[in-house]
């Protein structure tokens, strides 16, 4: 894949227009067998610009940590949310996601004026928004909040690991990769687990 810098054309548009704080909002997860769907919603200072914002999964994990960093600290606002396996499991990964992306554009201090989304429009939301396809490699606002997202989401995976290793979320973070699921295959479902997510490789194996 090759690595595309995302840019601040769309953000710079929306702010000719009069929305000066505008978020992006981004959420990773929604394909894990295990783990929470998270959701970062960000307001760039537009004063203070970022280099190398790009989609989060075209970087590694150490250039992901680094912008971390650098976002949280020059942002004029972030703000995380999730949605555990229990709400994916009793709404479907979809509307999870959306519910998770709604509170965490309510969470940011101050409200933007304009939220752009990535793919999606968030129902329910009473702030102006846009749906923006590919927005994680198009739009900076959107690229920073997918990094915030990866960064957070990954960081809990890796303290999951660190209580019960036997299911290897330090390596695939809770998709469902072979050895991933050659672990629940053996050890069943934890509580970590989405058990609306059943590969069919493990209908036989899993009560």
């Amino acid at each position: 894949m090759v690595r595309t810098q995302a840019k601040r054309t769309l953000e710079n548009a929306m702010r000719r227009w009069g929305f000066y704080r505008v978020a992006g909002c981004d959420e990773v997860g929604r394909g894990c067998l295990a783990g929470p769907v998270v959701v970062a919603a960000v307001i760039l200072d537009p004063n203070r610009r970022i280099p190398g914002l790009c989609d989060s999964k075209m970087i590694t994990a150490a250039q992901r940590e680094r912008l971390f960093d650098v976002i949280t600290r020059r942002a004029l606002a972030w703000a995380v949310a999730s949605a555990p396996p229990a709400e994916i499991d009793t709404l479907n990964v979809h509307r999870a996601s959306l519910e998770a992306m709604r509170r965490a554009v309510f969470a940011l201090a101050p409200l933007p004026d304009l939220v752009l989304v990535d793919a999606f429009r968030i129902p329910g939301l009473l702030i102006a928004q846009r749906a923006v396809l590919h927005g994680d490699r198009r739009c900076s606002a959107i690229a920073a909040a997918s990094i915030v997202a990866k960064v957070t989401r990954d960081r809990e995976m890796l303290a999951h690991h660190a209580d019960d290793p036997r299911y290897g979320y330090d390596r695939h973070k809770g998709y469902a990769t072979a050895d991933h699921l050659a672990a629940v295959a053996r050890y069943g479902y934890s509580v970590l687990h989405r058990r609306s997510f059943r590969p069919p490789s493990l209908f036989d194996t899993i009560d």
